[in-house]
């Protein structure tokens, strides 16, 4: 059978995608090797913030993003009805504090250009943020209230976004590896060849999130997106003491490093169950998904600096996943010049789940050809920021990328 649409990758992104895409009558099928939202989309916490994102690209991705998912956790739950899960879509907000006298006033600082760019971002004093948070540390130098700032279950959400898509009329299909690209004879895409045989469509779309090197290696361009290793811990259940997604303010530092090293900074939330996540670490070393105990160490040592109780928690289970990492820090999104029939939708790093929707939205835009609400061009594959590192991704074997197959 041939589609119009073929979509490598049933997480979060390429679901969205997918449902974007049969709602405007393309026909799609979704190619998985795994599971739906076995990879990054289901080793997350489901942020989707505003708070952590410098003005620029994709500052206003997000907000975009911020007001389509009150508006798709509705139109999911009318659609779905009460017999699906509910995705737990929580506009909880968020509240980040510095723990040092040092951090106070670049805090402030990023807090007030946040807010000239549309984030509703509220210097508070320290009195406030106990009333919001009445367990934080008293010491905090500096706080900020983000009420935009969500939640939403990742590996639920995106089984109800594959749920919708199917009622539009896509399929999806696990447990099927891409292998290579079929091309016509003037060179363009008109299919894949996967595990269980070809599949015809000429535009193919690679939302393989870290893996989306190995895919684009398959179909013969480079990608320069890379894994960056992520790790949080899990409590055990305890009285809801976290009401709020709080983080200390050098997580946003940690977010836009380009360092390979471990870089750690505190992101704490409770869950409805009781538990709470701690996080998060940052570090570029391949595919390689050990946990290690300096990582975990460090990670739990940073939380209790804004919550001083969770000294004597106890940690039941420690998880890693990988995000998709971009040298300048932004996803790319839209068709790629290098390959006709060929578009990408994938590095967003950690901010996936919250940026799936406006992706979807981009993309869906374009592929029908109206005029998209956000710059199409910032998230180009043919950017000048990404120049240095195409180059030198062209210039390397393919076994020396990482990812690559």
């Amino acid at each position: 059978m041939s589609y119009d649409v073929a979509i490598i990758g049933a997480g979060i992104v390429g679901a969205a995608i997918a449902r974007a895409l049969s709602r405007d009558g393309v026909s799609v099928v979704v190619l998985e090797r795994g599971a739906a939202a076995a990879g990054t989309s289901g080793q997350g916490e489901g942020n989707l913030l505003v708070s952590d994102k410098a003005p620029g690209r994709e500052l206003e991705l997000a907000l975009h993003a911020n007001r389509r998912w009150i508006e798709l956790a509705a139109d999911l739950a009318d659609e779905l009805g009460p017999d699906f899960p509910n995705i737990e879509f929580e506009r909880k907000g968020g509240l980040v504090v510095a723990t040092t006298e040092a951090g106070a006033e670049p805090l402030k600082n990023f807090a007030r250009s946040q807010a000239d760019a549309g984030v509703d971002a509220q210097i508070i004093d320290t009195s406030e943020a106990l009333q919001l948070e009445p367990h934080i540390n008293p010491g905090i130098t500096a706080a900020v209230a983000y009420p935009q700032d969500s939640q939403v279950q990742p590996v639920i959400a995106t089984e109800a976004l594959l749920a919708s898509a199917r009622r539009a009329g896509a399929e999806v299909r696990c447990g099927v590896d891409v292998l290579s690209s079929i091309r016509s004879a003037s060179g363009e895409l008109t299919g894949v060849q996967t595990t269980t045989g070809a599949v015809t469509a000429p535009t193919i779309i690679n939302a393989a999130g870290p893996w989306a090197a190995e895919v684009a290696s398959r179909m013969g361009v480079a990608l320069p997106v890379r894994p960056r290793r992520g790790v949080v811990l899990v409590t055990t259940r305890m009285p809801h003491r976290i009401f709020r997604k709080v983080y200390d303010g050098d997580y946003f530092g940690a977010t836009q490093s380009n360092d390979v090293a471990l870089q750690t900074s505190s992101v704490i939330e409770s869950t409805a169950a009781g538990t709470v996540l701690i996080g998060s670490s940052r570090e570029q070393i391949g595919f390689d998904s050990r946990l290690r105990a300096e990582v975990i160490r460090e990670i739990a040592a940073k939380s209790t600096r804004v919550f001083p109780f969770l000294r004597t928690a106890s940690i039941m289970r420690a998880y890693g996943g990988f995000r998709p990492f971009m040298p300048d820090h932004l996803p790319v999104i839209g068709p790629d010049h290098r390959l006709p029939g060929l578009w990408h939708a994938t590095g967003h790093e950690g901010a996936g789940i919250g940026l799936s929707i406006s992706t979807a939205d981009l993309v869906s835009d374009l592929y029908a050809g109206r005029t998209p609400e956000l710059d199409a061009a910032a998230f180009s594959i043919a950017r000048p920021s990404l120049a240095a590192a195409l180059a030198a991704d062209d210039g390397a074997e393919p076994s020396t990328r990482d990812g690559a197959a």
